[in-house]
């Protein structure tokens, strides 16, 4: 019983499903188009517009809209866009504000799928443009049209020829597609890839983004098989969660690159006025760019570099570079910039310094940079070449010449040619030069290795290609599941909804130390527990019951930052001190805040603070919500400023990715003789608290400062432990509506259900999770060929359908985007948990529909569980609003007809005898 959403290849191998129609091919691919605005005033936009689009021939039919002529550039014109004699793809509106949201109204009453709104006026200008946003936005919304713009150039497709924009050029054809948020950088850009010879496949300055978004944008270019890479400049992110879902599908495919303006404070605020957006923290735009694989860059001319290397070599595996030079200088200058990004330099083996030694001169550098002398010829190039490329230290390899006067760079380039396709690490080149190395130049980039005119360039470019590596990386690389995660009833959420929902009905935004404890050890966080002591002789009881020494603290409703007032006392070995501390703390609140400030101290153990203080907390981002940060604590937590952000929630891979990130990341795993601590319990404990972020939206802040990170004793068995914490809440005034949002769907616990198959067998049924790869190469070890073909139309190898670049994709899925179910059985004799059957709901790009997929292993077919998964796929498409869902499925899989009929989908006949199309609407 398997049914399948694509017959060939596999959605796995073609995840971007690029068959399908999408609603922006109304603006890519028009065939019809009206210029409403149309003008025949010379340098007028109307005019520029008309003449575009009649003067680059793009296979369509343009219509002048214009009341008041009967032509305009020699084009019969109409009053308006209902007195048109075709049907309307693309409406191009040039025309001032306020009049737009009337002409968006006819352009729905006209059946109009695709509108440009180039007209400024908007949200940059302020409250009445803003209002005049809104209201088109809700006309687009009902009468089901796109619209990108306004305040925008316009849309080039070079390709078909389409040039919607008021450019004074057109782009050459090629494989770049260019999004942008300026205008003017647009025109800027275009006249330097005509001087350049860059090509693109798409061409767009998107403007404010009223509807049609980068996540819109970045899945219709991922789907275009002309584009091979994706450059964007940006200067807001607009829909944060749309970004990262669309960017993180399409970027395991096709290279994102983009570079952001806004990086310094003076920056963001132009951008923010420019846009009329709020503009989020840099960090943590960085942050998510690691997170779903984009490139980030920091300049114009890099953001091309980089899709050309990209198209062109391959990835590196790691960040050693090797690099093979004629001259010092450029060598020493190329190492420079490697170091300052982040890059290495490769080690050197003794083995490939003596195989080096017998074809160089005694005068050669022995080390890396290999300097292989001012004089050598093309002989001394190739074979030097040959012995660092077979070194396994090295990521990669930079050729650096400049022309001596025993140089040939043309033959050199010549020789090098044959490297140029190295299969596990890439080459690049700097020919140093003008007339000299030109041809030089010109052979090497025709056989597809990249060269640089300055050396400090391709060093940096090489160091960019690990970066996009190594975030790519941390999406394919199958996390582990933390023991504090596997059992989700563990956690005393109960505790936690008490101690949250009796704050906010109190009034309070501030939980005390204590109940921000109470909270974390609720989610199995080791802290020190402690108790509230409400006078002196209190706190000396409490004291001798923990046991000497102590430390008191300030119990406070409404202070966090207790040093600040002088709220902590430390090291306190009797009880005379606890006395004369608890008296010190009561005098020294009381001088700086108020009195209500005040309502006694915890008592709780002195922990010897021998290890690492660290801190690791949650906070609010205006773009992307809830944050995480990580990194070095204590007291001095802001003047190190030693952190990393990330966005909730994580895994264990993506935990360490964010530790990685510090610097205290090294002292963590051990430096100076000093023992490392437990680094999988950190991974697991980063987990666990940002599934607190996750699961507690009603927290606005949370810190733990510091978390004590010792080597595991038998004392601390994990070695971590919460000294202190703070959690600060939304306003109880807030609904649980407004809270806001994660950036990045969380896990939906809601679809965790049990189910028994017929034959009596206990299940559990859940949304697959990254974790869950090495179970789904269990299950496909048990899918018979016949199992295979319905499910694929076509025979896939077990070794394929196991690999892991595949699996990555399936367990590891976007639940904003797609929803797949899994059945686990946890065998009782073995004790071992197996998969018996996926079920796959993945949305549409464009629309809003969705198609589903499903595979039941071959023992447990016959027992209702196909029946059971598509039932419980169905409820969760009308969750999502999903409009209708459908599949197509093999006239042979009679199993798959009979289940969807009974469920109420309508099984028709397709153009191909072959397959049936199960349909059902929502």
């Amino acid at each position: 019983m398997q049914a399948s959403i694509t017959r060939n290849p596999d959605k796995a191998y073609d995840i971007l499903q690029t068959e399908r129609l999408n609603p922006l091919d109304a603006i890519f691919a028009p065939q019809t188009v009206a210029v409403i605005g149309a003008s025949e005033k010379p340098g007028s936009v109307g005019r520029t517009l008309l003449w575009n689009l009649i003067t680059n021939p793009f296979n369509g039919t343009v219509f002048p809209i214009n009341p008041k002529r009967n032509s305009v550039l020699g084009i019969k014109a109409y009053p308006t866009i209902f007195d048109v004699p075709e049907k309307i793809d693309l409406a191009v509106i040039a025309t001032p504000a306020p009049t737009v949201p009337q002409i968006i109204t006819d352009c729905v009453q006209a059946g109009i799928k695709g509108a440009i709104i180039i007209s400024a006026g908007f949200k940059e200008a302020g409250e009445k443009g803003i209002a005049l946003e809104k209201e088109i936005l809700d006309i687009a919304h009902k009468g089901k049209i796109r619209i990108i713009g306004p305040n925008c150039l316009g849309v080039m497709s070079p390709i078909s020829g389409l040039n919607a924009t008021f450019a004074s050029k057109m782009a050459q054809p090629g494989n770049v597609g260019f999004l942008s948020q300026s205008g003017a950088l647009c025109t800027s850009i275009l006249d330097w890839s005509l001087q350049e010879n860059v090509g693109f496949s798409a061409f767009v300055s998107i403007g404010s983004m009223l509807d049609v978004g980068w996540g819109d944008l970045i899945y219709y270019l991922g789907d275009d098989p002309n584009t091979k890479s994706i450059v964007i400049y940006m200067e807001s992110i607009g829909d944060a969660r749309s970004f990262l879902s669309a960017a993180r599908e399409v970027a395991l495919t096709k290279p994102i690159i983009v570079i952001k303006a806004g990086r310094t404070a003076a920056a963001a605020k132009a951008a923010a006025s420019h846009t009329g957006s709020l503009a989020g923290s840099d960090a943590v735009l960085d942050a998510a760019f690691r997170r779903c694989g984009v490139l980030r860059v920091d300049s114009i001319s890099d953001l091309f570099d980089m899709s050309e290397v990209l198209a062109k070599q391959p990835r590196p595996k790691g960040p050693s570079l090797t690099i093979l030079t004629n001259a010092g200088g450029p060598g020493v200058l190329a190492t420079d910039t490697l170091i300052e990004s982040k890059g290495k330099l490769a080690p050197i083996s003794q083995e490939v310094i003596n195989s080096l030694n017998e074809i160089l001169p005694p005068q050669w550098s022995h080390n890396n940079p290999i300097d292989i002398l001012g004089d050598a010829d093309p002989q001394r190039y190739t074979k030097a070449l040959e012995i660092a490329a077979k070194d396994p230290n090295s990521d990669g390899l930079l050729v650096i010449l400049t022309p001596q006067a025993m140089t040939d760079p043309t033959k050199i380039a010549e020789e090098l040619k044959p490297y140029s396709q190295m299969a596990n690490k890439p080459i690049l080149a700097s020919w140093m030069g003008g007339e000299d190395v030109a041809e030089g130049k010109q052979i090497l980039n025709r056989q597809g290795i990249p060269t640089y005119a300055y050396p400090d360039t391709a060093a940096r470019i090489f160091s960019y290609m690990w970066q996009y590596s190594y975030n790519l990386k941390g999406i394919y690389e199958t996390p582990v599941l933390p023991s504090l995660e596997c059992d989700t009833n563990t956690r005393d959420c109960a505790l936690v909804e008490t101690i949250i929902n009796d704050a906010r009905k109190a009034g309070r935004t501030i939980l005390t130390e204590f109940e921000s404890k109470e909270i974390l050890a609720a989610y199995g966080i080791p802290v020190v527990a402690g108790s509230i002591a409400k006078s002196a002789e209190e706190a000396v009881e409490c004291a001798e019951k923990i046991g000497y020494p102590v430390v008191l603290k300030l119990y406070s409703q409404t202070i966090t930052h207790k040093t600040d007032v002088g709220g902590v006392q430390l090291n306190l070995r009797n009880a005379e001190a606890v006395k004369r501390a608890y008296h010190l703390i009561e005098t020294s609140v009381l001088q700086k805040a108020k009195p209500e400030d005040f309502l006694g101290v915890t008592v709780q153990q002195m922990v010897k603070t021998s290890g690492y203080e660290l801190i690791i907390g949650s906070s609010l981002d205006p773009q992307f919500g809830p944050v995480l940060l990580f990194g070095a604590g204590g007291e001095l937590v802001e003047v190190f400023q030693d952190s990393a952000i990330a966005l909730p929630p994580l895994n264990t891979t993506l935990a360490r990715r964010m530790m990685e990130q510090t610097k205290i990341y090294k002292a963590l795993k051990g430096v100076r003789g000093r023992q490392s601590i437990d680094m999988a319990a950190l991974e697991e404990l980063l987990v666990v608290f940002s599934h607190l972020v996750v699961e507690q939206p009603a927290i606005k802040e949370i810190d733990i400062n510091p978390l004590l990170a010792i080597p595991p004793s038998p004392d601390h068995p994990g070695g971590l432990i919460a000294l202190d914490g703070r959690i600060v809440l939304h306003s109880p005034k807030i609904e649980p509506t407004e809270l806001p949002k994660l950036a990045i769907c969380p896990y939906p616990h809601q679809y965790v259900s049990d189910w028994t198959l017929k034959n009596g067998t206990p299940i559990t049924i859940r949304p697959i999770r990254p974790e869950d790869e090495p179970l789904m190469v269990k299950f496909h070890k048990t899918l018979s060929e016949e199992s295979v073909y319905l499910r694929y139309f076509h025979m896939v190898k077990l070794s394929q359908r196991i690999a892991h670049e595949r699996l990555t994709r399936i367990c590891f899925i976007d639940y904003d985007r797609e929803m797949a179910l899994v059945a686990e059985h946890h065998n009782p004799e073995t004790q071992a948990t197996e998969i018996l059957a996926v079920g796959r709901l993945s949305k549409l790009h464009g629309n809003d529909g969705a198609e589903f997929a499903m595979l039941v292993s071959d023992r447990y077919q016959c027992n209702g569980l196909g029946t059971e998964l598509l039932k419980r796929l169905i409820e969760v498409g009308k969750n999502e609003k999903i409009s209708s869902i459908s599949a197509d499925i093999l006239a042979d899989n009679l199993g798959m007809q009979r289940v969807c009929e009974r469920l109420g989908f309508k099984v028709s006949h397709s153009n191909d005898a072959t397959v049936l199309k199960a349909e059902i609407d929502l």
